[in-house]
């Protein structure tokens, strides 16, 4: 059939369906919104904070050389967060030597042990650690390079 020949109800019937199904997406979609389930939504979030190991070295200070003569100071400035604590191991660099001693201020939370390579001293806790140290060369005669490796370990 021809538009032309059409009756006017069904081109008025045809036009409303395309309209319908034109404003179709729209009806649909505030409909979607309305919808009413009478619960309540929650959600949780949970976060972890991780702080990763620090042992860090702010100073360690000591002459380059010494003569022997007298008591000779290492300044060992350590800032760590370590649960177990950490350890320093000083040692000589020369084997020749010998009568070398070690001693320190008594430092809350510090140890200081004999080894028989040298000495072992130990913090126990976390912290900021100001270390004066002071070394005994005395029986040595000749002036020395500075004669000892401090060496850091992790508890």
């Amino acid at each position: 059939m021809c538009p032309l020949t059409e009756s006017l109800p069904t081109r008025l019937a045809a036009g409303l369906t395309v309209l319908g199904l034109l404003l179709a997406p729209m009806t649909g979609a505030a409909e979607a919104t309305r919808a009413d389930g009478g619960g309540h939504a929650s959600s949780s979030l949970h976060v972890r904070i991780v702080i990763p190991p620090v042992l860090r070295v702010l100073e360690d200070s000591h002459p380059q050389q010494v003569d022997g003569s007298q008591w000779v100071e290492q300044r060992l400035v350590v800032l760590s967060n370590l649960q177990n604590g950490f350890c320093a191991s000083l040692r000589l660099t020369d084997p020749q030597l010998s009568g070398w001693r070690l001693q320190t201020d008594e430092v809350g939370g510090i140890t200081l042990q004999p080894q028989a390579d040298g000495y072992r001293l130990c913090a126990s806790r976390p912290g900021r650690y100001t270390l004066r140290l002071q070394h005994d060369f005395r029986s040595q005669r000749n002036a020395l390079v500075w004669p000892v490796h401090t060496e850091f370990m992790v508890l």
